[in-house]
């Protein structure tokens, strides 16, 4: 007999609800890797009961139960903590008490959760990946992809971030304006990966993941109403709404990736491109620029052209000349390298990609060879286009992006194909 699975609003709702309740397990046993796996054995029992009985009344007070017993059990079971179990009996009666427990209050962990694991005990590396997973919900595999990293190396990197926070002993609770400031940075990195990974995924067979990218919305608000003078959070919270009004262009029906030049651009949400502009209309007259309002004021350029001909690829590409002073990350010399081509011809964005062959980080990276295969398209080289969309195909972890970069390959080696390369999504 077939073991029912969850709908797609439960498995929603379990995301959700996954970094509150971690939140609400650390706070309560003081012990992050414990709690953690307590979690998971919960959303696993979660994802089989749940079909079959029908989603609880609070199923944030029943995930929680679920794992406070979990780890009350490992407690009880390592004798080498057993002067933990007095402690922890004062709450093993609430805990054996469903309805008790779902009464918790609804606290939202989640924010505390993420300033936790960007505790100055972590390195900065160390912060997010960690938070990526605690807060996020990416699997190890994703984590990977977003750094550019092999799966084994981040696999490592998170276990002994974990392992740091259990010998640290830092306390679960919400920094003081102080301590805010100064994990901040790593805060809105952690933010800004996860909204990536919603917005166009790594791997997988989706081509986003609204949950994410909603998920670091939320966050950034969050941070936004905590933090309302810091520059760059408003700056980050512009850029996710500038692009997440195009999530629903950038795919058709079937789940098929559509390029930027050929979104159908009255299906861009029109009230979140007032509500990014207006945060950085309002942000940029401060001063204190950073990369974040960059890459929004980028964002907003091409959201406030009516036709893709209509796209300022002039100040985009002075944009990214100071961007490119700012950030080493090659994915913005990538985006250089376009903004140049669209501004000085496809040569000259072809040299600058020349030089990110040499960049260990990205050399092997899929997008290096899409992006190329586009800039020799754009230059009339055919059957190095074809060669270097088929290189990027093969290398292409997301299933949409692959399957999209296959058709580009197709495309062009149709006889009489014509030259005109359609972009990127």
């Amino acid at each position: 007999m077939n073991q029912p699975s969850l709908d797609a609003s439960s498995e929603h709702l379990l995301r959700d609800l996954a970094p509150q309740v971690l939140g609400a397990v650390t706070r309560r046993f003081h012990d992050f890797a414990a709690a953690e796996d307590a979690v998971q054995e919960a959303l696993f029992a979660a994802a089989l009961q749940w079909p079959r009985e029908g989603v609880p009344e609070n199923p944030r007070g029943w995930l929680i139960q679920v794992a406070s017993r979990r780890v009350l059990d490992t407690i009880r079971s390592e004798a080498a903590r057993r002067h933990r179990e007095g402690q922890a009996a004062t709450e093993t009666l609430s805990l054996e008490n469903p309805s008790e427990a779902a009464s918790a209050p609804e606290q939202d962990d989640t924010l505390t959760l993420l300033f936790m694991c960007c505790h100055p005990a972590l390195t900065q590396a160390s912060a997010i990946v960690l938070t990526l997973r605690a807060v996020g919900g990416l699997s190890t595999a994703e984590i990977a992809h977003a750094f550019l990293v092999p799966e084994a190396t981040m696999a490592q990197r998170i276990s002994r971030a974990k392992q740091t926070i259990k010998e640290s002993g830092i306390p679960f609770q919400r920094p003081s304006t102080g301590e805010r400031t100064g994990r901040l940075r790593s805060v809105l990195h952690v933010l800004y990966l996860v909204f990536n990974e919603g917005y166009a995924t790594s791997a997988g067979t989706q081509a986003r993941r609204d949950d994410l990218s909603h998920e670091a919305i939320r966050l950034t608000r969050m941070m936004r109403h905590l933090q309302p003078d810091e520059p760059e959070v408003a700056g980050l919270l512009a850029l996710m709404l500038l692009t997440d009004a195009r999530r629903l262009a950038r795919t058709n029906a079937e789940g098929e990736l559509i390029p930027l030049a050929q979104q159908d651009r009255s299906l861009w949400d029109k009230a979140q491109i007032a509500e990014g502009v207006a945060l950085l209309s309002a942000v940029l007259p401060k001063g204190s620029v950073g990369p974040y309002q960059l890459q929004a004021a980028i964002a907003a350029v091409h959201d406030e052209a009516a036709r893709p001909e209509d796209t300022d690829w002039p100040q985009i590409l002075a944009l990214y000349e100071l961007l490119k002073r700012m950030s080493d990350n090659p994915m913005i010399s990538l985006n250089h390298a376009i903004a140049s081509a669209m501004v000085h011809g496809p040569a000259k964005g072809l040299e600058l990609l020349s030089l990110l062959d040499a960049d260990a980080r990205i050399s092997g990276h899929h997008r290096l060879s899409a992006v190329r295969a586009y800039l020799l398209e754009m230059a009339g080289d055919r059957d190095a286009a074809i060669e270097q969309y088929r290189i990027a195909a093969q290398r292409a972890t997301s299933i949409p992006e692959r399957n999209y970069l296959i058709m580009q390959t197709a495309r062009l080696s149709q006889p009489g194909a014509n030259l005109d390369p359609v972009g990127a999504s």
